[in-house]
């Protein structure tokens, strides 16, 4: 009887653990969708986003990753990284170009490429993909611009050979220039997809199989699944508003505005600090743009010599030249084949070097101004100035300056009570004549 209660105990055990193991199982959170959100050029900071979110969804073994991507394009270097990143991602990564209307240019192209599943909305479009924006590219030889066109896109067809996608179209987008709508990517294999929103993207994506970079193959089983949107951070957000060449180029204005001041009225402080800083973000700017070090050095040399007329006596001649240094710095930023996107505009260059020249020619009639007028103390400050004799001059004495007594020497006797007027000062003892009669 003993022995019956025993094993009926067992079972209940066993029961009981079966139980909590299934219960702790579905316990257990289910895997996750992240999605990234991209508008506006591929540049560094980005790519650090881009990077940032995929390890985060590998950490938690998300379900996938979308990239939803509206880009007119970016920097080569920096489109690297980001392929490099979706091709050995260890989840599926999606990239969804949408809203309805989106592009997925130049180095858009290759991004949406390398995805696992690339899908796009209705009106959106893709291509344009021929490498022009390569920092340097403009100082490059036809030859040499050749050679990197082509390697784009020996790159591009190894891209969409190894997601099954057709070679010969995404050759075109970047040796042709070709742009293709949503519908005729999707006729000619360059896309898997057309989704109107994320809802009906992940409706599509249930089910489909994936191959990742070990050779695994998986299945997408997303539906239903909670969906976590990762936004840059606030240095991220920062660093990518001002990683467009215009504002980067206001900020290096500021910098110099700022600076300038500080120099010219020492003391002033804030001018200094907020100078400081946009200097120093406009820099990181312009490098992370790839801009042309030509550039940024000329850039320089208009601060060097704007702020050396403060303590150069030049009548103007190094303020001028440092703002021409300053404008042509800013012509020679970036190369002229560069998209407009990331160019500096050309009337903004004309109206800030027009500015610039304005407030250093209102600092230096402002400093000029302060120069001539007379010394408020000093030896000079008292030549000139009326006096009251308190006592007899023969030759000393005293008189009331300014409200205070001096001790007075006089080339004249003088009795008391007569104005006088000061000559000059030895030490503390004021030298003085009869003051002048009208």
């Amino acid at each position: 009887m003993n022995g019956s209660w025993k094993k009926i105990n067992i079972i209940l055990v066993l029961i009981t653990l079966l139980s909590l193991s299934v219960n702790a199982a579905s316990a257990q959170p289910a895997a996750t969708i992240y999605v990234l959100r991209v508008e506006g050029p591929i540049v560094p900071v980005v790519a650090e986003y881009i990077q940032e979110g995929i390890a985060t969804a590998e950490q938690h073994d998300a379900a996938a990753v979308i990239i939803e991507l509206s880009t007119p394009g970016g920097l080569l270097t920096t489109t690297q990284k980001i392929v490099e990143s979706i091709l050995n991602a260890r989840v599926p990564v999606i990239v969804y170009v949408s809203p309805a209307g989106a592009w997925a240019g130049s180095a858009g192209t290759f991004i949406t490429l390398a995805a696992h599943v690339a899908a796009m909305a209705p009106g959106s479009r893709i291509g344009a993909a021929h490498p022009v924006a390569m920092g340097n590219e403009g100082q490059l030889s036809e030859t040499q611009q050749q050679k990197a066109a082509e390697d784009a896109a020996a790159w591009i067809r190894s891209i969409a050979e190894l997601r099954g996608r057709d070679p010969a179209s995404a050759e075109a987008t970047v040796l042709e220039s070709k742009s293709y709508s949503d519908s005729e990517a999707l006729q000619l294999g360059l896309v898997d997809l057309q989704a109107a929103d994320r809802d009906e993207l992940i409706s599509l994506l249930e089910g489909r199989i994936v191959s990742l970079i070990s050779g695994k193959e998986l299945k997408l089983e997303v539906a239903g699944k909670q969906i976590r949107e990762l936004s840059m951070s606030s240095i991220q957000r920062l660093l990518f508003s001002v990683s467009e060449p215009n504002i980067a180029y206001l900020l290096m204005t500021i910098g110099t505005l700022g600076l300038i001041l500080e120099l010219y009225h020492p003391g002033a402080i804030f001018p200094g600090v907020a100078g400081g800083i946009s200097l120093l973000l406009g820099l990181y700017a312009l490098g992370s743009l790839n801009a042309h070090f030509s550039g940024i050095l000329l850039l320089l040399l208009g601060l060097g010599l704007m702020a050396a007329e403060v303590f150069v006596v030049s009548h103007g001649l190094l303020a001028t030249g440092g703002i021409v240094s300053f404008a042509l710095g800013s012509f020679l930023l970036f190369s002229k084949t560069n998209p407009a996107f990331l160019k500096v505009s050309i009337p903004l260059i004309v109206v800030t070097a027009l500015l610039l020249a304005a407030a250093v020619a209102l600092l230096l009639r402002a400093v000029i101004r302060v120069q001539r007028r007379q010394a408020f103390s000093g030896r000079e400050s008292v030549q000139g100035k009326k006096g009251l004799a308190l006592t007899d001059l023969n030759p000393t004495g005293t008189i009331l300056f300014e409200g205070e007594r001096w001790q007075a020497e006089s080339i004249e006797p003088l009795p008391k009570g007569a104005t006088v007027m000061i000559t000059e000062m030895e030490g503390l003892k004021l030298k003085v004549k009869k003051w002048p009669e009208a």
